[in-house]
């Protein structure tokens, strides 16, 4: 999670302890730990075991699925697909699980760790005393911890949306009853309401929020780490188009795919030079898509990769491409990949809605350009033109400044939220 991995890295240095309450046993569908040292000295970390019933998800859909609803399988059973369940057609045992998941645990299976903890945190904090909760999601029921310690401590509260909740794009895809709708409206109402203080990832996402309740709802993005980007990159004699995380089906460029092949078949030094990299867990049919365009031997899948390998592949790209998924939800969404492909300084071709919040923040940093999925022209256009300024040794780094997006300047904004509230307490 590296939003938080990164604001515990920063706070201490802006006077703040972070304490961080976590599940010593979760349920996990990737590891990175490089990430690890990122983690300060001065923060304290309280792990206690956590009950969750995936053991029941994977006897419906077999042994090794995935237990993340955002990465859910298509078929039920292939550990390699990263397919949010969607509104596609769905077999028996897909039915049944998203029924029971979207039911019987609401707002989601970690809910059961919510009673516990709130009776655990109550006597921690006795002798372990601090100043404001800070609770992230999802998993929502993270907030409704928040909101049960907040009324019994007294203590001000921040819960900080990295996804909308019932505007998620999956949300409509869980089968849920009319009451089990009502249900999360209900907590999610309850939990914006009990907020001292709300943070949202996406300034659509954030006038969503504000649109439901009374209380004020901020505005802090996911961001890079001027860290990890200060190492210099040695870039190869490829012409690399680069993908770096999650890449799910509902989001395939097919039209970005026909114009590689229509370009490899019309232009032999290109066809020579192209190289289509993946880095991280890449649904099977975006391979098969690839493949049937003619463009296997360009291929070059790393499978899930650590955070320090995925920056290195972004600053080595020619082209760097962020496809969003084909969801009208979509729009309200800055992928957290965006921030790191800002600061990687190479060209961005955005795939999706031209309108949304990923299209403005690259507008606005002049970063590259957002097409929509079927724009076969603009799309060839752009990769004509990458592809000259690559052979001509002018592939420029962008300079725009990005550093509102810093991880050092999105964590002062935290602190400023954070003494505020501590301070009207």
């Amino acid at each position: 999670m590296q939003r938080w991995v990164k604001f515990a890295k920063y706070l201490p240095k802006e006077g703040w302890q972070p304490v961080i309450y976590t599940p010593e046993n979760p349920e996990l569908t990737t590891i990175d730990k490089t990430l690890a040292k990122e983690i300060p000295p001065q923060a304290e970390i309280v792990k206690r075991r956590i009950f969750e019933p995936y053991g029941i998800y994977r006897l419906l859909m077999g042994k090794g699925s995935s237990t993340d609803l955002k990465t859910l399988t298509a078929a039920g059973s292939d550990d390699s697909e990263v397919n949010p369940v969607s509104g596609g057609s769905k077999n028996w045992k897909q039915k049944l699980s998203l029924y029971i998941r979207g039911n019987f645990f609401i707002p989601d299976p970690r809910v059961m760790w919510v009673k516990p903890s709130v009776k655990f945190l109550k006597s921690y904090l006795k002798d372990h005393p601090v100043d404001a909760i800070v609770t992230t999601g999802p998993p929502q029921s993270m907030h409704l911890i928040g909101l049960e310690l907040s009324k019994a401590t007294r203590l001000p509260w921040i819960a900080d949306f990295r996804d909308p909740w019932t505007k998620m794009f999956y949300f409509k895809h869980l089968g849920l009853t009319k009451r089990s709708e009502e249900k999360h409206l209900k907590l999610e109402k309850q939990v914006l309401d009990g907020a001292t203080r709300v943070i949202a990832v996406s300034p659509m996402v954030r006038d969503d929020f504000q649109s439901m309740t009374d209380t004020r709802v901020e505005l802090i993005t996911n961001g890079f780490d001027e860290d990890d980007f200060n190492n210099h990159i040695e870039t190869d004699e490829n012409f690399n188009i680069t993908h770096t995380g999650l890449f799910a089906a509902d989001g395939n460029p097919e039209t970005l795919w026909k114009v590689l092949a229509d370009k490899c078949s019309s232009d032999n030094e290109f066809r020579r030079a192209l190289r289509i990299r993946l880095v991280g867990k890449t649904d099977k049919e975006i391979i098969k898509s690839i493949e049937a365009f003619g463009l296997g031997q360009n291929l070059k899948d790393f499978g899930y990769q650590s955070h320090e390998i995925a920056v290195k592949e972004q600053r080595n790209a020619s082209t760097l491409i962020l496809p969003l998924r084909k969801e009208p939800e979509y729009e309200a969404v800055l992928p957290g990949k965006l921030f790191e492909y800002l600061a990687s300084r190479r060209p961005i071709l955005g795939i999706g809605q031209t309108e949304g919040a990923m299209a403005k923040v690259i507008r606005d940093t002049g970063s590259g350009v957002v097409y929509d999925w079927p724009d076969e022209k603009r799309i060839r256009s752009y990769i004509d033109f990458c592809w000259e300024e690559f052979k001509n040794g002018e592939l420029m780094d962008n300079t725009s400044d990005i550093s509102i997006y810093s991880r050092r300047r999105l964590t002062k904004k935290l602190v400023a939220l954070l003494e505020e509230i501590t301070e009207k307490r």
